[in-house]
Order: C-alpha cells, then structure tokens, then sequence
C-alpha cells in the first residue's frame, strides 16, 4: 500500500493554490469555479486540494482546519529550506516555526496554507 493523495480543503481555491505553488506544486490550468485543483510531485503522490463546500459535501461537516493534521515537504538542500519559508513569508503567509536545525539532523520550519493546514518543511543536513 502507498499513498497515493494528500487532501486539505480550502475557502478560497485561488489563494490556496498560490500559497501551495511558493513551496514548488504545479497545477494544470482550471476553469473558473472548479471546486477541486490537483497537482502531482515528482514520485507520483498528488496534492488534492478542494473547495470547502466540496469537502462538506463528501464529510457531511464543514472541514475544520487542524493542528495536528498535516504534510511534510523534503526539500533538495537545507538552504531550500530558508529559500522555501522565505518566499511563503514574503507572500505574507504564517510561518508556525522558523527554519531551525533540529536535533534529529534535519533543517526544519512548519508553515501554514491560508486555511490553516501545516506543512512540515525540511531537508537532512548535509544535504
């Protein structure tokens, strides 16, 4: 078994997808009002992202955007780590926690998309 997609849901699609496209997602081009943007990486693993009514629609609750729930992004150097939180706070999103060098050998920041989800951003020092 893999995985095969990550799912956040978001109030505004638009912003959404800015904010996913700072950390490297490209997504096809949509039509205006599409309820659901998808963008594929590298390996095969998709970044889903839906309209909040969607995600309603299919949880029978309004999504609530979490603490806890998230995904972590590898990036290709610890540098790209600084560059990474760098761009998201020059577009005027949250960064949760600021680019450290952890103790278990990685370079690490926590931001958040504008509904709140958190994406673990890091790279194992020494590349």
């Amino acid at each position: 078994m893999t995985i095969y997609a990550v799912a956040v849901s978001a109030g505004d699609l638009g912003r959404a997808r800015a904010f996913y496209e700072l950390l490297g997602f490209r997504f096809p081009e949509s039509a205006p009002g599409d309820p659901h943007l998808e963008a594929e990486d590298d390996s095969g693993v998709r970044l889903m992202i839906d309209d909040a009514s969607v995600m309603t629609e299919l949880y029978g609750e309004p999504p609530r955007p979490g603490t806890v729930a998230g995904f972590a992004m590898r990036t290709g150097s610890p540098d790209d780590v600084d560059r990474t939180v760098a761009r998201v706070v020059a577009a005027g999103h949250t960064v949760v926690k600021q680019p450290y060098d952890a103790p278990w050998g990685q370079r690490y920041a926590t931001v958040a998309d504008p509904d709140g989800y958190r994406v673990d951003v890091f790279c194992p020092l020494g590349g």
